[in-house]
């Protein structure tokens, strides 16, 4: 087993990297709220069968357990489905101490999280990710929320969790198009914090689509240092620097408002995101053409779209992106590579260079 840990002082800690390991969750969560009695172990249709076995490694080591499911699919990242959550809390009397466990994609962890950051002001959370994408992303740095139909994301908290459970083997039954989307977000890393895991990237794209064990542990517990090494310095995205991480997302979070959630999945709108910032930024003179051709042949390699659907408005996604978390008084701002490895905040954006990339092929 293999640990990252997250130092943010009193709300630090680990991330724990196993395979086939599931038996010892429930010692590592007793670990980690030795005064908890009680466990909402949240998840959807599709993770319950993970779930029962965290259940039964979560009673082994005393906990008294139950599990509420909401339907799979971003369109269940929504108040309505959160107050569900509320209810399964109420009724298992939940306390102060009670912990909530995620089990399942960024879906049921953000949702998770958000009811943890909510219920009776704060319960403690434990993410148990299954999918690619939530293990590299989502469970990691604190960032809970439900969409609204304006916009993705609207409502939320940030709320770390006590710990982070990885078991890669749950990738192993993870559907070609979901793990394809995770590799969205791992790509990522590699673009704005580290030129090395890019060229990896590249170098082993064949072993990680065959979803080779070495090359699994690599990418995942490389992706979740860099990401904690950004939390650690802007937790709640109050210097900035947390704002590199969402280099792709302006676009991103356009197309799946547009398209409607559960369209795209997040990492394949990231991915045709990512193309259309790096596009942005040889328009503005900051990369050669020859970065973006790089993203572009690699999300491709891993079954990636690199370009929006032609069906969805431009007038509608440049109007989803001023309401984007990142925009000022209306005012496009995009994070955009400046070198592989690096990329800046840019608010000084003309609408019409973001139109001329949308139009793009």
């Amino acid at each position: 087993m293999q640990f990252v840990r997250v130092n943010l002082g009193p709300r630090s800690y680990d991330i724990a990297l196993a395979s086939g390991q599931v038996e010892a969750i429930g010692a590592f969560a007793r670990e980690r709220v030795p005064q908890s009695r009680l466990a909402l172990i949240a998840c959807d249709n599709h993770t319950m069968p993970h779930a029962k076995t965290v259940q039964a490694s979560l009673e082994q080591c005393g906990f008294q357990t139950r599990i509420a499911a909401v339907p799979a699919g971003e369109e269940s990242k929504t108040l309505t489905q959160a107050s569900d959550y509320y209810d399964a809390l109420y009724q298992l009397a939940a306390d102060r101490q009670t912990l909530v466990v995620a089990v399942g994609g960024g879906v049921v962890g953000d949702l998770a999280g958000f009811v943890a950051a909510t219920y009776n002001r704060g319960l403690p959370l434990l993410m148990v990710p299954t999918t690619l994408l939530a293990m590299v992303d989502s469970s990691v740095g604190g960032k809970t929320g439900v969409n609204h139909p304006k916009g993705k994301n609207l409502i939320g908290a940030f709320h770390q969790p006590v710990g982070v459970w990885i078991d890669t083997a749950f990738l192993d039954t993870l559907p070609v198009r979901e793990f394809a989307s995770g590799l969205a977000e791992v790509v990522k890393y590699g673009v704005i914090l580290d030129a090395e895991f890019f060229e990896y990237l590249e170098a082993n794209a064949a072993a990680i689509l065959a979803r080779q064990p070495e090359a699994i542990r690599h990418i995942v517990s490389r992706s979740c240092r860099l990401k904690a090494d950004v939390v650690e310095k802007d937790e709640r995205e109050e210097t900035g620097l947390r704002a590199v991480l969402n280099y792709g997302h302006t676009f991103a979070h356009a197309f799946e408002t547009v398209g409607g959630y559960g369209g795209w999945l997040h990492g394949e709108a990231v991915a045709a995101g990512m193309i259309c910032a790096s596009r942005l930024a040889e328009r503005r003179g900051l990369i050669d053409p020859e970065l973006t051709r790089r993203q572009r042949d690699l999300l491709t390699a891993f079954g990636l779209p690199t370009a929006r659907k032609p069906e969805w408005s431009i007038d509608d996604l440049i109007a989803a992106m001023r309401r984007d978390k990142k925009a000022a008084a209306g005012e496009l701002r995009f994070i955009l590579p400046t070198r592989l490895g690096e990329v800046r905040l840019f608010g000084d954006i003309p609408e019409t260079q973001v139109r001329e990339v949308l139009e793009s092929p």
